[in-house]
C-alpha cells in the first residue's frame, strides 16, 4: 500500500463521523409533548403590607415628578395665550387694521 491509501483510510472515519455528526446537528428539535402543562418558573412572593405602602409612595413620588411639569406648562398657557392676544392687538392698531 502506498501513502496515498494510508490517508485516505485513516481520513474515512473521519469523514464519516463529520457525516454523522451535521445530520445530527440538521436535524429537527424534538417539541415537547402537548399534553402535559409548562410549570411555572417564576416565585409568588408574599407581598408585606408595608412593602406595599413603600411602593405606593414612591409610585406616587415618580407620578408628582411626572404631572410637575405638565402642570407648570398648564399653569403658564393663559398667560402665554393673553400675551399673544396684546400682541396681535397692538399689531393691528399699528397697521391700521
Amino acid at each position: 500500500m502506498n501513502t496515498t491509501s494510508l490517508l485516505r483510510l485513516s481520513l474515512l472515519p473521519v469523514a464519516v463521523l463529520s457525516t454523522a455528526l451535521l445530520c445530527a446537528a440538521c436535524s429537527k428539535p424534538e417539541s415537547p409533548p402537548t399534553e402535559q402543562q409548562p410549570e411555572p418558573q417564576a416565585q409568588q412572593s408574599q407581598t408585606d403590607p408595608a412593602q406595599a405602602g413603600q411602593y405606593k409612595e414612591t409610585h406616587s413620588e415618580l407620578n408628582d415628578a411626572i404631572q410637575r411639569p405638565i402642570n407648570k406648562a398648564k399653569g403658564v398657557e393663559s398667560t402665554v395665550l393673553d400675551a399673544a392676544d396684546q400682541q396681535r392687538a397692538d399689531i393691528d392698531a399699528q397697521t391700521g387694521g
